[in-house]
């Protein structure tokens, strides 16, 4: 089961919140989910280990058409590894990556797709990157745009913003989950609830609302700044993954030829899921 978003768009809450609501249901009641450890029951699929492996030498040193070659078996081993369901963060679009899709279906029961208003990722994403937010603006309107390969990871393949977010959602898929971030932070009990029932959970009230404290972004924030290592997801640059998490930080974090900009390269899928401000 794939946990799919665009960078900065709610997967590592997503991911919190369904491992805060597993261990309760399982009965570990007594605390919160180590957000260091959530490779408990989610993983990644880019981990440049994997590809070594099968490789025999490092990813830096190959061809990116031999790692795409590659994904499909790395997504069996994941799953074969797995004693039941499988959850994978991944920042891919739903796409064919020279020649290879960079999701396999063979290895797949669904996926919950994760979107974010735009306007609030650009923000977000250039504090993520340590860069300009016209750097991040640019980047969200590079069609293809990939990752780069290092020593710990091999690359992915994001796209532009609506090419991520119209390859996962453009066609229905009663197997894609989609939530929106908005609707996350302003009912998480409905938001998160649906959700899972979705992935055919059944948590009491209870049960529900204590996963939704426990993976709170203030909850979130306080882990990392705890933790002596912070959090290990982190960028080398960010100062800090968990930053502020708000809808309409745009308003007051952006100027008026940065909204133009964005709502002008993603117009169509931000009409979609109603993210066009009413003066545009």
């Amino acid at each position: 089961m794939w946990i799919a978003s665009y960078p900065k768009s709610g997967n590592t809450w997503t991911r919190s919140f369904l491992h805060n609501l597993v261990r309760i249901i399982n009965g570990d009641e007594d605390e919160e989910q180590d957000i260091n450890a959530m490779n408990e029951y989610t993983t990644w699929d880019i981990s440049a280990k994997k590809y070594e492996e099968l490789l025999g030498k490092p990813p830096t040193e190959v061809d990116r058409k031999e790692i795409a070659a590659l994904r499909a078996r790395v997504h069996q081993e994941i799953a074969d590894e797995t004693d039941g369901l499988s959850l994978i963060k991944t920042h891919n679009a739903l796409v064919v990556d020279r020649g290879y899709p960079a999701i396999t279906s063979a290895v797949t029961s669904g996926a919950v797709y994760l979107v974010r208003n735009p306007l609030d990722v650009a923000i977000s994403f250039a504090h993520h990157m340590s860069a300009p937010v016209d750097e991040a603006i640019s980047q969200m309107e590079t069609e293809g745009l990939e990752t780069n390969v290092n020593e710990k990871s091999i690359y992915e393949v994001y796209g532009s913003w609506s090419q991520h977010v119209a390859s996962w959602t453009s066609k229905p898929n009663r197997a894609i989950y989609v939530m929106r971030y908005e609707d996350m932070k302003a009912d998480p009990e409905k938001a998160f609830g649906n959700l899972a029932r979705h992935l055919l959970m059944v948590p009491t009230k209870q049960q529900l609302q204590t996963a939704i404290d426990r993976s709170s972004f203030k909850k979130l924030q306080e882990q990392e700044a705890k933790s002596e290592e912070g959090f290990r997801e982190k960028p080398k640059k960010a100062e800090k993954f968990f930053r502020k998490g708000e809808v309409g930080e745009w308003r007051y974090g952006l100027r008026r030829d940065q909204i133009v900009r964005i709502t002008t390269a993603h117009k169509e899928q931000m009409q979609r899921f109603g993210y066009m401000p009413e003066f545009m």
